[in-house]
């Protein structure tokens, strides 16, 4: 690996080309959720794994708002964490609304910690946002949060909804995945520039481009439990 600093657009593709190899698309519950073979049950159970995982974003994101010194990057974060906080659009709750329209009541969702039903992989996923957010170097935290995570939806949820359609949700049912369609590529853009402008030495890139990859092969570890659950258990 070079001691040199990269420029700033072979940074970003360096950044973006880390979560390739473990992008959520490519997982088998992607799939099978974009080629229409999944029931609403195992939706359900991950609309109950994906709450637990985002319930907390929005504390997540002013704890990284809290340690950024410039005012251009906590006024980005400010407006990430206030679309997470929109009154009556809550994301969490959106979550819920598509938890509800999968047959679930949603109280039992927001009580599935308490019922011993997150999964390890999604309580290993939240806990280690939380270390992004509260602990690791800002360029991680950027990297690792806003670039490796947000930004897969945009390509990621388009199929769900698609999918979501032909098998009977209504727009509103899936509002949740719309919203982040429609919000996460900005957020993607500005966590590439908060990154370039935290990553000030080699190493600060080097470490922020393996977060990345680690941040992408949490999620799909995640989703490894969430298909064992759903889908392996339920075919035996």
């Amino acid at each position: 690996m070079t001691s040199q600093m990269l420029l700033k657009e072979a940074f970003f593709k360096a950044l973006i080309g880390a979560r390739s190899n473990s992008h959520s698309s490519g997982h088998p519950f992607s799939l099978a959720w974009q080629n229409d073979k999944i029931s609403r049950a195992q939706l359900g159970l991950w609309a109950t794994q994906h709450y637990y995982y985002i319930e907390q974003v929005s504390q997540q994101f002013a704890a990284m708002f809290a340690r950024m010194p410039d005012l251009d990057a906590r006024q980005h974060v400010l407006e990430n964490m206030l679309g997470e906080e929109t009154p009556g659009a809550r994301h969490p709750d959106l979550m819920l609304k598509f938890a509800k329209a999968c047959g679930l009541d949603p109280q039992a969702v927001k009580d599935a910690a308490l019922n011993g039903e997150v999964l390890p992989g999604t309580m290993a996923m939240r806990a280690w946002v939380w270390e992004l957010a509260a602990i690791r170097p800002l360029a991680e935290a950027a990297a690792g949060i806003t670039v490796a995570l947000e930004g897969q939806t945009p390509t990621l949820f388009p199929a769900y909804i698609e999918t979501g359609r032909k098998m009977g949700f209504s727009d509103d049912d899936l509002e949740f995945f719309h919203v982040h369609v429609e919000e996460d590529t900005s957020h993607e853009g500005h966590g590439l520039e908060i990154c370039h402008r935290y990553a000030t030495t080699p190493e600060l890139q080097r470490s922020a481009i393996a977060v990345v990859g680690a941040s992408a092969r949490m999620r799909f570890n995640m989703l490894n439990g969430i298909y064992e659950a759903a889908v392996v258990a339920n075919a035996a």
